[in-house]
């Protein structure tokens, strides 16, 4: 999955000189958000609708073609290959279903074209299509962005204080314990995200993303969470119509675990994107949104970039210019790089690797013994 797709950015073989553990700098930047975007090109900033509809036709066109030969000729393999047809078609049209998120994803920050209502009728449909709450995601995520790595104010992603972790944390550190969780949160991060508000930011009450009275929102806010929940409610009663005419077994086998695979997924890239030892977290004393945005880590997932719009290779752009689409993102990502210099992070290692070493190291959070940087944090594993 990872490792393989340096191709796709030619300064790779640079970065990948740089020890991608070195700590990025806490010091304010000497450099500003204005100096950033005059770096980039300026037609890097402009977004097309016929560009944008390209791609989600494109997405679509790949899970109609899997869905039909699938559903046309894997019944006719013997076994084993039919299981093996089944466990490839979950895969491709896991991934075909992320490609589809990041699309809507990108409408939620209003990079899919010129038109807003375009953006959120277009974002609205797709989502729902996944079991996501269109405007709940939007409105939570827009909070991610406007405090990221903010202790006190970020939306998802918040690690842990050494004192606030789990009691299940202190028999989990060994490998097994870890494989538990790691499978846990791969298959289950999404949903308890949604429900429970996991690994987002303490509200002292239960912050559920389908709730439009959570403190997630705001009054203005509340009736969209409501059209949101419509669109989860109309999906599902049409996939639950097509499990009476085609039988549970047959939804599981086309959308279901799809779907599981997507968020495996999702949560993978998303994890690994705001996951790193090199990456700090401030509190309120110390943290500012430039420094914030710039802690993230552009990883490499191989053939997968292209499949996930360039999500997880361009992620320290989309934290400092969220409307820039997909499609200029490498670009301007390029642009950037000799200007960030020690503040841009790109981690190379295959993505199974960086995963269970991200897992193992990065448990919470806690101040450096003796800094002087007071409001600065570090990920640290000794429990």
């Amino acid at each position: 999955m990872g490792g393989g797709g340096n191709m796709s950015n030619p300064t790779a073989k640079t970065e990948l000189k740089k020890n991608p553990l070195q700590r990025m700098p806490t010091s304010k930047p000497p450099f500003t958000i204005g100096d950033i975007k005059k770096a980039i090109p300026p037609h890097c900033f402009k977004r097309s609708l016929i560009r944008s509809f390209y791609y989600v036709v494109r997405d679509l066109s790949l899970v109609s073609v899997s869905y039909y030969i699938a559903s046309t000729y894997f019944h006719l393999l013997p076994s084993p290959y039919c299981y093996l047809a089944w466990v490839a078609y979950w895969i491709v049209q896991g991934c075909a279903f992320t490609g589809i998120w990041m699309i809507s994803h990108e409408c939620g920050h209003h990079a899919f074209s010129d038109y807003p209502w375009v953006d959120d009728t277009v974002g609205f449909i797709l989502h729902s299509a996944l079991l996501v709450p269109y405007f709940s995601i939007k409105y939570s995520h827009s909070r991610h962005h406007s405090h990221t790595n903010s202790l006190d104010g970020d939306q998802t992603h918040v690690p842990k204080i050494k004192s606030e972790l789990p009691w299940f944390y202190k028999y989990s550190n060994n490998p097994l314990g870890r494989i538990l969780l790691l499978v846990t949160a791969l298959t289950l991060g999404t949903f308890l995200y949604l429900t429970t508000n996991f690994t987002g930011k303490n509200y002292g009450r239960f912050a559920c993303h389908f709730d439009p009275y959570a403190p997630i929102y705001n009054d203005r806010e509340r009736l969209w969470i409501y059209i949101s929940d419509a669109g989860l409610v109309a999906t599902t009663y049409v996939w639950y119509r097509i499990a009476l005419a085609q039988g549970l077994a047959w939804v599981v086998c086309i959308y279901g675990m799809p779907l599981l695979i997507h968020n495996v997924t999702l949560v993978l890239v998303t994890y690994l994107n705001h996951t790193h030892p090199s990456v700090p977290h401030y509190d309120s004393s110390e943290w500012d949104w430039l420094r914030g945005a710039l802690a993230s880590v552009d990883r490499d997932f191989g053939l997968l970039n292209k499949v996930f719009h360039n999500f997880g290779d361009t992620h320290v752009l989309h934290h400092l210019f969220t409307a820039i689409p997909h499609y200029h993102a490498l670009e301007a990502t390029n642009a950037i790089k000799p200007l960030l210099g020690e503040y841009y992070q790109f981690d190379g290692t295959p993505i199974y690797k960086a995963l269970w070493r991200e897992f193992s190291e990065c448990i919470y959070v806690e101040k450096d013994e003796g800094s002087h940087d007071n409001g600065v944090f570090w990920f640290k594993n000794k429990l």
